[in-house]
């Protein structure tokens, strides 16, 4: 089994972390969350020469997803994700593009599979489990990979934050309570690759960011 390896792209004035998530033994891979620029994620598949076989998707904002349809015609591959309660979200792309000035080709996204807490998904020959956290969206998700112990957390935690809930359909308790019962429970050894930013690790995480030492206070 090859080790998993990741290529990060960042996409649009965002600057969200469009991800190529691949096994490096059989060069397969999947394309996470790609919100824009797909000229630019194309050339760079074709630069990190992997074949993608999926597009996965955390949540369903705009910066995560605007380019998903797009890039599903090009690479003839299914957009897998995220948890159903997302879709309003999807289905009103095109409108948040106008409402945050995008001029990208944005298309509404309809997802093949929606995805539940406990799911599995595969990259090459690596299984990663599906983590259903709401708050920053309600129906976002991540992946991890026991085996690697690496997660894609999207927008739940960040390096020295965690995510918005300022947002519509955000939601605040439902984040901390995502953090607390899911994300912190994974182990303080895990790796992570976050929706913006540099990545981290949990348990760093769990000592160095205020907004997790100050979890208990939030409930």
């Amino acid at each position: 089994m090859g080790e998993l390896s990741t290529h990060v792209i960042p996409v649009m004035s965002f600057q969200q972390n469009c991800t190529l998530l691949f096994d490096n033994k059989n060069r397969k891979a999947v394309l996470i969350d790609p919100g824009g620029d797909l000229t630019r994620i194309l050339k760079m598949i074709d630069t990190v020469d992997v074949t993608v076989g999926a597009i996965w998707l955390t949540h369903g904002h705009i910066d995560h997803a605007g380019a998903a349809m797009d890039a599903k015609d090009a690479l003839n591959v299914e957009i897998i994700g995220p948890q159903e309660e997302d879709k309003i979200l999807l289905d009103h792309l095109v409108e948040s593009a106008e409402d945050y000035s995008v001029h990208d080709p944005v298309r509404n996204c309809v997802p093949d599979r929606w995805l539940k807490d406990g799911d599995t998904v595969a990259c090459g020959n690596h299984t990663l489990r599906v983590l259903h956290c709401p708050g920053h969206t309600p129906g976002h998700v991540i992946y991890f990979s026991e085996d690697t112990r690496f997660a894609i957390m999207g927008d739940v935690l960040f390096h020295g934050s965690i995510g918005r809930t300022d947002l519509p359909y955000g939601n605040h308790k439902d984040l901390i309570c995502s953090l607390r019962d899911k994300v912190l429970l994974l182990g303080d050894d895990v790796n992570f690759l976050c929706g913006h930013g540099p990545g981290g690790r949990i348990g760093e995480e769990r000592y160095n960011n205020l907004f997790l030492q100050s979890l208990q206070n939030d409930i």
